[in-house]
């Protein structure tokens, strides 16, 4: 007997394949991060994610305008704080003439369409590189809430159009959504990082920022792993991401990405709101370097895990991949 059903009759040639190609990747469905700097024309590479730079204000700008005329349609925006800001409250998180601040009209005025949603944790301020403020040698949830909220409205104010809370902290999507609503940003969403994941793939995100946690002379926690969630668990990733629906989240994340697959199927199974995956400096950092040994071929690689995350149910790609994936595109 000969099978009457043969896959390979679907596959033949590229045009075949492509008629029948279940997902589809475009520049629309990423969304850039973005390290921000003081200093006027100043741009500077992370040695640990090869073609990412922290940049200044106006340069800034520039890139964003590229992105923008290459189809990408947002970005998301981290600043780099000064030390003599950091302190243990995060109070220069909500200052209205703050770099996250400036950033955040700057892009708006020169790009108005592009979708800007600015992190909100506190361990860019941080004297201690944790998303919270510590007490009595931990991170106090309800107090680092009430930060959140001013750091949020802040943003608000500014112009952005969603908030991005990644700090983990029990409640805080509802104390944010409460906050904004009071303070008259009922359009301003929150695309909230509900299953954040304690991975050892965060060090070159920590590296650009001096995020990571440090050393001090108070008791301190040594790690995150008190507020993001043990990678061993995949029920209690659902179980955040329907609390943060219920709290009022417009998006939820799953961080990070091509590692944690299993749990964007699970969640975007769960929720009836947009996913977010993060595909996070870690897994940048390593096609970049296997490609610079010549070990992988870095578009073919770069190309199979964005589309291996959008498969897995993601709406959007939060990806440094993002302009070079782009530019791919645009080229095919």
């Amino acid at each position: 007997m000969f099978p009457l059903q043969r896959g390979r009759r679907l596959r033949v040639n590229e045009s075949i394949r492509s008629l029948v190609r279940e997902t589809t990747l475009s520049p629309a469905d990423f969304m850039f991060p973005m390290f921000i700097a003081e200093g006027e024309n100043y741009r500077s590479e992370i040695p640990s994610m090869p073609g990412i730079f922290r940049r200044s204000l106006d340069l800034t700008v520039e890139e964003v305008k590229e992105l923008y005329a290459l189809g990408i349609r947002a970005v998301n925006i981290y600043v780099k704080v000064d030390e003599s800001l950091k302190d243990n409250t995060g109070k220069e998180a909500w200052n209205p003439e703050g770099l996250m601040q400036r950033a955040i009209r700057a892009i708006k005025a020169a790009c108005p369409e592009m979708i800007v949603m600015p992190d909100v944790a506190l361990d860019p301020y941080s004297i201690y590189g944790h998303d919270g403020i510590i007490k009595n040698g931990d991170i106090a949830n309800d107090e680092t809430n009430d930060a959140l909220v001013k750091m949020a409205v802040s943003h608000a104010e500014a112009g952005a159009d969603f908030v991005a809370p990644s700090d983990m902290m029990d409640g805080r999507v509802l104390r944010l959504r409460q906050g904004l609503d009071a303070a008259g940003f009922h359009h301003v969403g929150i695309m909230s990082y509900s299953a954040k994941y304690a991975s050892a793939f965060y060090g070159p995100f920590r590296d650009a920022l001096d995020s990571a946690p440090k050393e001090a002379d108070v008791l301190v926690p040594k790690d995150k792993k008190t507020y993001q969630m043990d990678y061993a668990n995949r029920i209690e990733a659902v179980k955040e991401a329907l609390w943060d629906v219920e709290e009022g989240a417009d998006m939820v994340m799953v961080k990070p990405g091509i590692a944690y697959l299993d749990i964007v199927r699970e969640v975007k199974n769960a929720v009836n709101v947009p996913v977010t995956v993060f595909h996070v400096s870690g897994e940048y950092a390593m096609i970049k370097a296997a490609a610079e040994r010549g070990w992988l071929d870095h578009d073919k690689i770069m190309m199979e895990q964005l589309m291996c995350i959008k498969r897995a149910g993601a709406s959007l790609i939060s990806t440094y991949f993002a302009k070079e994936a782009a530019l791919l595109l645009h080229r095919q």
